[in-house]
């Protein structure tokens, strides 16, 4: 997928200026960066939920910045939103169920979300309104995950939850990226992003401010990125960022 010179704005407040990325099948780019950054703006914009400015989203060369929302869960760009968005007066296999309403053809099915989350087999018939934050995590990562997603969209996976719990749903990265999903992932701690990333992007006030891989990546840099501190190049002599 690729991201083209993307401009939005919110009335009179730009919220992205001129932002561009790639990420590539089974690749994790992580979007880092302070609160009102423009991360989530970001993503709901791929995800078609704002209209740009300016710019254009393609996803395997096809430009889909016209498309409506569905029509991009149907070609396989697919959000998993902050604050994770149940229904609660679903069970978890009927919260699942809705994720397959527009899906692409592919492997991913109840059967196999299943798989990869064992404890829903079991609770399948409970209310997702009676669930721990982490398990409603993993039920709107199941909903995701069964429109058989090109690209997963995750935004901000780790918000609210206890450390323990947000390890477990990152363990589940290398499962996905073997199946072929790649995954663009928001988040504001950044030593779990550039823990599970291929690649990572800051933005500071709608802003690229700094791109390249985590052990390309010096502390300082990340840091001066991160919070508009200082001029800073892509690498230099100083220690690797090890979060």
């Amino acid at each position: 997928m690729e991201v083209r010179d993307l401009t939005v704005r919110h009335g009179q407040l730009q919220a992205l200026t001129a932002v561009s990325l790639r990420v590539d099948a089974g690749e994790t780019l992580a979007i880092i960066g302070a609160n009102g950054a423009g991360k989530s703006t970001l993503l709901r914009t791929i995800a078609g939920l704002h209209a740009p400015a300016a710019g254009a989203i393609l996803l395997e060369g096809r430009e889909v910045t016209g498309l409506a929302p569905h029509r991009r869960v149907a070609a396989g760009i697919v959000l998993v939103p902050e604050g994770r968005r149940m229904f609660p007066s679903l069970t978890v296999e009927e919260n699942l169920l809705v994720g397959a309403h527009r899906a692409r053809s592919g492997g991913w099915g109840l059967a196999r979300v299943l798989e990869l989350f064992p404890w829903m087999a079991e609770r399948r018939r409970q209310l997702t309104a009676q669930l721990s934050g982490g398990e409603q995590q993993a039920v709107a990562i199941g909903r995701a995950l069964m429109a058989n997603p090109r690209v997963l969209l995750l935004d901000e996976v780790s918000l609210g939850l206890a450390p323990a719990v947000v390890r477990r749903l990152y363990d589940l990265l290398p499962e996905l990226l073997r199946a072929g999903v790649t995954v663009l992932l928001v988040e504001q701690d950044v030593g779990h992003a550039l823990r599970v990333a291929d690649r990572a992007q800051c933005l500071l006030e709608g802003r690229t401010t700094l791109e390249g891989r985590p052990a390309d990546l010096t502390a300082a840099q990340v840091e001066a990125a991160y919070f508009g501190l200082a001029a800073h190049t892509a690498a230099g002599g100083e220690e690797p960022w090890s979060g």
